[in-house]
C-alpha cells in the first residue's frame, strides 16, 4: 500500500514526515521513483504529467495538493472512476485570507501610491475613506472567499460577494449568477477574484468586467491566471479604469521576464505564493479522507467535474 506524490516545489521530505507520522502504515513514493505502479492506492500531486495517473490500476483516489484542481481537470487521460478531491486546510484558508486582507488593506489606504512617491522622494498625504464607506467585492464565496469576506466584514468593509449559486455569509451582499454579476461590479470598489478556474470563469476579468467598475477601482487576483486577460487589464491601469492591482497568478507562470506587468508603477507581483498549502495540517485532511475511505464512509470536497470544482 503505497501513496504516490508528485509536486512542482521540491517540499518532499517535509510532506513524507507530515503523512508517516500520521499513517505510517502508509509507503511514500515520490514521482517519478513509482516502483510498482500497481501498489499506488492513493496520489497527492500538483501538475503530474499527463496520462500518468493512469498507469495506476488500484489507485483509489487523488488528492490535489492546493485548492485549485485544473492541474487535474487538463488531463485527458484521467481516471474517470476514482474519486479527485480537493485540498480544503484551515492554513491554506488562513493564508489566503491574511493575503486579501493585506492586499485590500494596502489598497484601501493607497500604500502603493506612498510606496512611489518615497522613491520621488514626495511628501504628500492622501485622505481615504473609512472602511464602512469602502465597497469591497469578492468573486467566488467558496471556502476561500467566504472566509476572506467574514474577516473583511469584521474589519468594518461593505462586503459583497458574487458566485455561480446564491450563498449565505453573514453581513456580506450576495449576488449570484449571471444577472447578479453587474449589479455586484458596479459597486466593487476593490474587486478580489477568488473564483475557481471553469470554462465559464475563463478571461472574467476582461475589458468588459472591468469597464463596469467604478472607475478607479482596484483588482486583486489571487483565484487562477486564466481568470484574467491580461492585455485587458494593462489597459485598465494605464487608463485609470484601474487605479493599481495586486497580481498573484498569471496565465504563464513564472511571468515571462519581458512582461509590463513587472515594471508596471500600479502594480504589484507576487509569484503565486498567497497562500501555499502547509504539510503539517494537510496531512490530518489527507489521513481523514483515506480513513472515510478505509470505513466505507463518504468523502468530502470531491471534485465535481461537470460544475468544474
Amino acid at each position: 500500500m503505497a501513496l504516490l506524490f508528485k509536486s512542482d516545489v521540491d517540499r518532499a521530505e517535509v510532506w513524507q514526515d507530515a503523512i508517516a507520522t500520521l499513517l505510517p502504515e502508509l509507503e511514500f513514493r515520490n514521482w517519478p521513483e513509482v516502483g510498482d505502479p500497481a501498489e499506488i492506492e492513493y496520489a497527492l500531486v500538483w501538475h503530474p504529467p499527463r496520462g500518468e495517473l493512469a498507469k495506476l490500476p488500484n489507485l483509489k483516489a487523488i488528492f490535489s495538493l492546493g485548492a485549485g484542481i485544473d492541474h487535474l481537470a487538463s488531463d485527458p487521460d484521467l481516471p474517470k472512476d476514482v474519486p479527485v478531491v480537493r485540498m480544503v486546510d484551515q492554513s491554506l484558508t488562513l493564508g489566503m485570507t491574511e493575503f486579501v486582507v493585506m492586499s485590500v488593506l494596502r489598497h484601501h489606504r493607497r500604500i502603493h501610491d506612498y510606496e512611489l512617491q518615497q522613491r520621488q522622494k514626495t511628501w504628500e498625504q492622501h485622505v481615504t475613506p473609512l472602511a464602512w464607506q469602502r465597497k469591497v467585492g469578492i468573486l467566488g464565496l467558496g471556502v476561500l472567499g467566504s472566509d476572506a469576506a467574514d474577516k473583511l466584514n469584521y474589519l468594518g468593509f461593505d462586503v459583497a460577494g458574487w458566485s455561480r449559486s446564491e450563498k449565505n455569509v453573514p453581513g456580506v451582499t450576495s449576488f449570484s449568477g449571471e444577472e447578479g454579476l453587474r449589479p455586484f461590479l458596479e459597486r466593487s470598489e476593490i474587486l478580489v477574484c477568488l473564483l475557481p478556474l471553469t470554462e465559464n470563469t475563463k478571461g472574467i476579468l476582461n475589458a468588459e468586467t472591468l469597464a463596469l467598475l467604478p472607475r478607479g477601482a482596484y483588482l486583486v487576483n489571487a483565484g487562477r491566471g486564466q481568470h484574467m486577460v491580461p492585455g485587458d487589464v494593462l489597459a485598465a491601469l494605464n487608463s485609470g479604469q484601474l487605479a493599481a492591482a495586486t497580481l498573484d497568478v498569471f496565465p504563464e507562470e513564472p511571468l515571462p521576464q519581458d512582461s509590463p506587468f513587472w515594471d508596471h508603477p500600479k502594480v504589484l507581483v507576487t509569484p503565486h505564493g498567497a497562500s501555499i498549502t502547509s504539510p503539517i495540517t494537510a496531512a490530518e485532511a489527507l489521513a481523514e479522507s483515506i480513513k472515510c475511505l478505509r470505513e466505507g464512509q463518504p468523502l468530502q470536497n470531491v471534485v465535481d467535474f461537470d460544475r468544474g470544482y
